[in-house]
């Protein structure tokens, strides 16, 4: 799992840095995120099709809500995957926590591909209805992505979500910076939520 972890994270500063293009296929694995907060700024929200694979590798789709953001300030983030049935371990879960002791993790051009979200939400401006390719309070929507352009969407020009729970397919960003990162692996089922 060390390699692929390191993959992950080689292909995450790619991303960032706008080496690599966004477009991808998803992992068979959803992850579920926590926050206690999420302040974003122009915020717009539309429905896509996730392409990728089943764990045993056979092609499936997600239908998700994407949720993108031009600038996001989350404050205690904590994010898990839980990798089953690996041989003579079972189940190994991956945590990821930051943006705790006052510094919020930050990040820009920021798309979360939702597929369950729980929250408490309250929107500035927010305008329900709008044709996807006219959402322009956001960052539009994402090159490569399964979408209906003329399909329903929302935008607000600020979003803060409290108590958030989400279970996502794929997030990118053009940066996204953790203060205090720690990942963790350990044995068995430990998720966020």
């Amino acid at each position: 799992m060390v390699p692929s972890v390191a993959a992950t994270a080689a292909i995450g500063v790619a991303l960032a840095q706008g080496a690599l293009a966004a477009s991808f296929s998803v992992s068979g694995q959803s992850f579920k995120v926590t926050a206690d907060q999420l302040v974003g700024t122009g915020f717009s929200q539309y429905g896509a099709i996730d392409s990728g694979y089943t764990l045993d590798g056979k092609k499936t789709a997600h239908p998700v809500a994407v949720s993108a953001f031009k600038n996001a300030s989350i404050t205690n983030m904590c994010q898990s995957v839980v990798t089953p049935d690996i041989p003579l371990l079972g189940s190994v879960s991956l945590t990821l926590k930051a943006g705790g002791n006052g510094t919020p993790v930050e990040a820009d051009n920021l798309y979360i591909d939702v597929e369950d979200l729980q929250a408490n939400a309250t929107f500035t401006n927010i305008d329900i209805g709008v044709a996807a390719k006219d959402a322009n309070k956001g960052p539009g929507i994402k090159s490569g992505d399964t979408a209906n352009p003329w399909g329903f969407a929302q935008q607000a020009e600020k979003a803060v979500l409290t108590d958030v729970k989400q279970t996502a397919w794929a997030t990118t960003a053009g940066t996204f910076k953790l203060s205090g990162l720690k990942m963790s692996l350990s044995k068995g089922v430990k998720e966020c939520y």
